[in-house]
């Protein structure tokens, strides 16, 4: 599984970071939007919505909303990110509150109608302000693409360190109830190998030494976040009694597996580096 889950991963990442760095904003957000709304369907199924005519509207709907966003965002004289901006604020504030779902984690799974309500409310609180925040990121000058490019590596590097110290030294339980696989151990070396990538990977967007202290910083948070949106969709998954979201990406699962963190991590990310100003 680990040969397959790293050829699969040889092909994605050569194509994600060639579309980040090369592609124009709009076409990149075009490409992230067919991504996110992959996931979004997928997030039905763990969301017990079985109708296909029911998901197709409310993927549209989603689409909608994306479309309204960057309609109302057009000036007479440019282009405005507020609303961008707005949207990653409240995706940093949802996944806050996801935290707290997390820590009772049978909350929603008892398949009535209500849980499927809340499941979906989360899906476009987790979805939307991630495409807005990938948004933000890439469209600031001068080096947006770079600094997206920053933000995604902070996740991968995460998962990675993740997987392979909770491999290598993992002792303790995570959050059994909800990802038993996960450890204290694999979480400590995931955010070591983010924040190295993130401060890496900052001073190829241009930044300097001075701000690779906030940098590190903000990479820490994005890396934390980016666990809690991996845990959340475990919850969901376990709620439904799934290993994997989908079957599409050989070695990985579906979409949702491969976006998760990054879905909680951006917003942080974009969030803390216009705070931080770096």
């Amino acid at each position: 599984m680990t040969k397959i889950r790293l050829l699969a991963s040889l092909v994605m990442a050569p194509v994600a970071i060639a579309a980040i760095l090369f592609l124009p904003t709009p076409w990149l957000i075009a490409l992230a939007t067919v991504v996110l709304l992959a996931g979004l369907w997928e997030w039905f199924d763990l969301a017990e919505i079985e109708d296909t005519l029911a998901r197709a509207v409310l993927l549209v709907a989603h689409l909608g909303v994306m479309v309204a966003i960057v309609w109302a965002s057009r000036w007479r004289e440019g282009y405005t990110l507020a609303l961008y901006q707005l949207a990653a604020l409240i995706g940093v504030v949802w996944w806050l509150v996801a935290l707290g779902w997390l820590g009772r984690s049978r909350l929603g799974s008892n398949h009535e109608s209500f849980a499927r309500a809340f499941k979906l409310l989360a899906a476009a609180l987790a979805v939307i302000p991630a495409w807005c925040a990938l948004a933000w990121l890439h469209a600031e000058e001068p080096a947006g693409h770079r600094w997206l490019l920053t933000a995604l590596a902070v996740v991968w590097a995460a998962d990675t360190g993740a997987y392979f110290a909770g491999r290598a030294f993992g002792r303790h339980k995570l959050a059994p109830t909800v990802s038993p696989n996960k450890t204290v151990e694999g979480l400590v070396g995931g955010l070591i190998a983010g924040v190295l990538a993130g401060v890496g990977f900052s001073m190829l967007a241009g930044a300097e030494g001075s701000d690779l202290a906030k940098v590190a910083l903000v990479s820490l948070a994005a890396a934390l976040f980016s666990v809690i949106g991996d845990l959340f969709e475990s919850m969901l998954k376990r709620h439904v009694g799934v290993k994997d979201s989908g079957r599409l990406i050989p070695g990985h699962g579906g979409v949702l597996d491969r976006i998760d963190g990054v879905l909680a991590a951006l917003p942080v990310f974009a969030l803390g580096k216009a705070l931080l100003e770096f």
